[in-house]
């Protein structure tokens, strides 16, 4: 059955139609529907092999999917013939565990992608950088190696290299999962800041007070699947679905 398009007017930043993604004989994703507004904050939710990571690697181009399409305003990056490097440039990532380059300053890991990709010039880049690490009080440490700051502020350092050049989607893969406990409020902190300057955000994470505070909207998958998604005083505080139900009950107790 052909794909409908979506009229113009109403084209999301990211629309993933009926995407299956296989590894071997097993099935991560299986046929998954997801739009995504301008501006909006998306929180995936759900147990470990649900398919969050899986579908933010798909989405960046970082996994092949086995069938379905995924669209970045409307545009096909799935297509085969789509370039893949020119599509990443769009998209802004963070994944869990920082990686930041250590044999760069903080300031050349925030400007990588501005000079090397984009090929801003260099007076422009390093002016961005401080600008960004201004704003997360980190400017003191531009030409600082990363082994040098703590976790929360590499992981702050990796996001705003991910805004440097304001990409228009940005995909967070469970940011806080390998931060102290008391270092997760200061990333989190960010990422509300980012969100209230209306950036387009799909994030994963377990952070249910995140989410409940900052999401427009939380989506639970199941086996690759989404099973139920609303508003998060919807999905969190009076889920529909009983295998929602049983997730934020371990999750929260």
């Amino acid at each position: 059955m052909p794909i409908e398009p979506i009229p113009h007017a109403q084209v999301p930043v990211l629309s993933a139609r009926r995407v299956v993604k296989r590894f071997g004989d097993n099935t991560v994703l299986r046929g998954l529907d997801l739009d995504i507004a301008a501006h909006e904050v998306v929180v995936l939710l759900g147990a470990s092999g649900s398919g969050k990571s899986t579908l933010l690697r798909c989405v960046n181009l970082l996994e092949r999917v086995d069938d379905g399409q995924i669209l970045l305003s409307g545009e096909d990056i799935t297509d085969p013939a789509a370039h893949a490097d020119a599509i990443r440039a769009r998209i802004g990532v963070v994944f869990q565990h920082y990686n930041l380059f250590p044999h760069m300053s903080v300031l050349d890991n925030v400007t990588l992608a501005a000079r090397i990709v984009h090929r801003w010039e260099p007076e422009r880049a390093q002016a961005r950088g401080m600008e960004l690490l201004g704003r997360i009080g980190l400017d003191a440490k531009a030409h600082e190696y990363p082994d040098r700051l703590s976790g929360g502020q590499q992981q702050r350092v990796a996001i705003v290299r991910a805004l440097a050049t304001n990409p228009e989607l940005l995909l967070l893969d469970e940011i806080t999962s390998a931060l102290d406990p008391v270092l997760v409020g200061e990333v989190l902190d960010l990422v509300r800041e980012i969100k209230d300057q209306g950036s387009t955000i799909l994030m994963a994470t377990h952070e249910i007070g995140f989410a409940r505070n900052a999401a427009d909207r939380v989506v639970f998958l199941e086996h690759g699947r989404i099973v139920e998604q609303g508003p998060p005083g919807q999905v969190i505080d009076a889920p529909v679905e009983a295998s929602t139900r049983e997730f934020l009950s371990r999750i929260l107790h």
